[in-house]
């Protein structure tokens, strides 16, 4: 037999006369249209649109960046060519859920003989615990089902591989038709191309139909794998598109037998889980494979019907590859119709016959459960010979050139049929390394479904719901989402600070000679300096600061200083709460952030580009503090980051006050005009007092008036208010300490008004304003243990020390 490897590929553009194939010709006449280096010039585009808002990550070189491309030239097929496609994935789709339903219940495929016992027990994607003897599961186990396609030379379309388990892709096939949409916008205009947005709302409008019948507002969650995970980016687009909860095993616990989502206020029903993650990883209680993660008691509410899981857990079992040798038998058994949509040459290695055959011929390959390339037999496995997937034409600089191409297709269970999307990924490589998962980084194209002239465009049918009450409650959050938000406002708030104290140090040492009046001053912010983190600065003392200063801060400013570091953990925690971020405000955080890392990392020594890397960081977190303020709904995300911010820059100003003051009392005047320059108060204190500097008037300026929002009672007062909105009656705990650390601060202010003399008042204030900063320390830890420990309050005993090793301490 012939070596499939030597038969020419398929061109999908070129028919087999030579001539350019009728659905292509409008897309290349749209390419000749375009000037010199265009083509070129759209491919960076997309390129950085991937970079600034999709599939990159926040930082360049940062480990979370991904290097998924998308062609700028889609792949496009004719509406018949889907049309039979359609048919043959939603029938395929149809015959693995008789196969599923028949293992996991009665089993007389088996007992017929129709599929070998060792394909199904020797396989890790069979649970066990998912069987229900003798019995047909009532559960529709199959939601979402990918098939990997691929053309061979004699122009049919095959399968390569079943994807049942999570399937990934359907995201980023969104994702490319949103960006190429953007950067190629004639290429849509000069074709009709059918739109991907219904099959979404069709599957929006399933999830909905798929909760159980006695729950009249069904909340809908989708389970993600977590942050660090290569494909989180997908599962938080389709959250969104989808309009359903983003949620880590972490964030679900089972109570009273049903599946519940731990928020702010409360445990939250969860009636449908589309879940992204391994079945076998789902429920430790029941499955070993997950270990310490997964939700205990999972399983058992499935099973009972107080959640849909959706694909449900051991519907991974359809992608054992070897499964695909015997579906040309069972479908007419099953479905009584012969298979539609052939799988590529496969064979069982465990049928002697096969067995001789794959030892006899070249060409075939053996693939593990994954589709992978294994290295030797054994009876899960599967023998497949893979014809040369056919071409397409892929942008290289300025010129096209043929690549070989996997597609892949997605279909969604309606509850009555299966629907097909109208689009997918197109894949770019050779077929042994395309017939594997989708990886993170690759080359990937839009597919184009042409649409019919006068075709309609089927929507969902109306789903009749009963009127949603009204919701305004800011504690309808996940614990790790606020988490997740005050730790990003409290690291904002922290590179700020870090950034005006380098410039108020700046301004004093670049002249090369600091006056005596200025030493006392050098010598305070080098004390901050060390309160912020810088290395070293904590032994600076006297006439010494200055001159160490400088190679200081320009250490702290290079890679791996302090500064780069705060600037990456921003980053993270930024990619972690991506799902409560508008492209726009992500656009603002990422670009701004990005920007500000580049200057500090290119700073170098000089003391004139550190001071405009600050000021670019200081543009970030107004860019923040801006985005926060005009964007943002006053619910639970923004009142933690902006409590983050606030706990952040209180703790600042009670500790670079009291620093400041640390003088002697003929000397207060230097620390009082530090304390307005570093509180950004000076302008405001000359426009209210047209004097000279006085300690009253300038301590109740930064500390106890609530109108500066640089001043500590600005941020006690939001602190305040903003626990008050989470908490309730019953637990004013954390507000009231907020409240009386405010009375504190005016009653400072108060003091140093009625004593006879103010410098000798405000010079004993350091050690109350330690005091305060201590409070604010143990307030935000009480915060962390009332609303992040994901545990009852009952249960943190022990545990008031512990603190998560990515954010550090309070």
């Amino acid at each position: 037999m012939p070596d499939p490897a030597a038969v020419p590929p398929l061109d999908e553009m070129v028919d087999g006369r030579g001539g350019v194939r009728p659905h292509w010709r409008a897309l290349l006449g749209m390419l000749g249209g375009m000037g010199e280096g265009m083509l070129a010039e759209r491919a960076r585009r997309l390129d950085r649109a991937f970079e600034d808002e999709g599939m990159a990550g926040v930082l360049p070189g940062a480990k979370r960046e991904a290097a998924w491309r998308c062609d700028p030239l889609p792949m496009v097929l004719p509406a018949e060519e889907f049309a039979v496609l359609e048919a043959g994935i939603a029938q395929r789709a149809r015959l693995l859920e008789a196969v599923l339903a028949d293992l996991y219940g009665p089993q007389h495929l088996l007992a017929e003989g129709l599929i070998p016992p060792e394909v199904v027990f020797t396989s890790p994607a069979f649970l066990r615990a998912c069987r229900q003897e003798g019995v047909v599961p009532a559960t529709p186990l199959l939601h979402l089902y990918a098939v990997d396609l691929i053309r061979g030379p004699d122009g049919i379309w095959r399968v390569l591989a079943d994807r049942t388990t999570a399937p990934a892709g359907p995201g980023l096939a969104w994702e490319n038709r949103r960006l190429l949409a953007r950067v190629m916008p004639e290429a849509f205009r000069g074709m009709q191309v059918r739109s991907m947005r219904p099959f979404f709302d069709l599957w929006q409008d399933a999830l909905q139909r798929l909760a159980p019948p006695e729950r009249a507002d069904p909340a809908v969650a989708l389970l993600t794998r977590g942050t660090q995970h290569p494909r989180w980016f997908e599962d938080m687009l389709l959250s969104r598109e989808l309009s359903c909860a983003l949620v880590e095993c972490g964030d679900l616990t089972v109570r009273g037998g049903a599946l519940h989502l731990k928020t702010l206020q409360g445990l939250q029903r969860v009636d449908v889980l589309l879940s992204r993650m391994e079945g076998e990883r789902l429920d430790p209680l029941e499955c070993a494979e997950a270990g310490t993660g997964g939700v205990p008691g999972l399983l058992d509410a499935a099973r009972h019907g107080a959640v849909r899981v959706l694909n449900a857990p051991g519907a991974g079992l359809a992608e054992v590859p070897a499964l695909a040798a015997f579906l040309p038998a069972l479908a007419p058994r099953l479905l009584g119709e012969a298979l539609r949509l052939p799988s590529v040459e496969t064979l069982w290695p465990g049928d002697p016959a096969a067995r001789a055959r794959i030892a006899a011929e070249r060409g075939w390959l053996l693939r593990d459960a994954t589709g992978g390339v294994a290295p030797g037999a054994a009876a899960g496995l599967a023998a497949t010979r893979l014809p040369p997937a056919s071409v397409v034409p892929c942008v290289a600089g300025d010129t096209l050139e043929p690549r070989p191409v996997v597609i892949r297709m997605f279909a969604v269970f309606d509850g009555a049929a299966w629907r097909v999307m109208p689009g997918g990924l197109a894949r770019i490589g050779d077929a042994a390394s395309l017939g594997g998962a989708l990886p993170s980084q690759g080359l990937s194209k839009d597919l184009w479904v042409q649409a019919e002239e006068g075709a309609d465009i089927i929507g969902p049918a109306a789903l009749r719901l009963p009127p949603l009450p009204i919701r305004r409650a800011p504690g309808a959050l996940p614990s790790r989402v606020a988490d997740n938000l005050f730790w990003l406002g409290r690291y904002t708030e922290r590179l700020e600070r870090a950034a005006r104290l380098v410039r108020a140090t700046q301004a004093r040492i670049s002249r090369g000679v600091v006056l005596p009046r200025e030493q006392a001053e050098v010598a305070a912010l080098a004390r901050c300096l060390a309160q912020a983190g810088f290395p070293g600065a904590e032994e600076l003392t006297g006439s010494s600061a200055a001159q160490a200063l400088p190679g200081m801060i320009a250490a702290a400013m290079r890679d791996g200083g302090p500064l780069p570091a705060l600037a990456d953990r921003i980053a993270v925690l930024t990619a972690m709460v991506r799902d409560r971020l508008t492209a726009d405000m992500h656009a603002t955080f990422t670009l701004t952030l990005r920007a500000a890392r580049t200057e500090m990392l290119q700073a170098g020594d000089g003391l004139e580009a550190i001071s405009r890397a600050m000021i670019s960081v200081l543009r970030f977190a107004t860019a923040v503090a801006g985005v926060a303020a005009e964007s943002m709904v006053r619910g639970g995300a923004w009142l933690f980051l902006d409590l983050g911010r606030r706990v952040e820059r209180a703790q600042a100003i009670a500790s670079e006050v009291g620093v400041a003051l640390d003088q002697p009392p003929a000397r207060i005047e230097g620390g009082l005009r530090l304390v307005l320059e570093l509180c950004d108060s000076v302008i405001t204190y000359r426009g209210r007092y047209l004097t000279i500097l006085q300690p009253a008037p300038a301590l109740d300026l930064v500390l106890a008036d609530e109108s500066n929002p640089r001043a500590l009672a600005f941020q006690l007062a939001a602190i305040s208010r903003n626990l008050s909105e989470v908490a309730s009656d019953a637990d004013r705990a954390l507000p009231d300490e907020a409240a009386s650390l405010l009375a504190e601060a005016e009653a400072m202010v108060a003091q140093v008004i009625a004593a006879p003399d103010q410098a000798v008042a405000a010079a004993g204030l350091p050690p109350r304003l330690e005091a305060v900063a201590v409070r604010i320390a143990a307030l935000s830890d009480a915060v962390a243990r009332r609303y992040f420990a994901l545990l009852p309050v009952q249960q943190t005993l022990g545990l008031e020390g512990a603190a998560p090793a990515m954010k550090g301490a309070a």
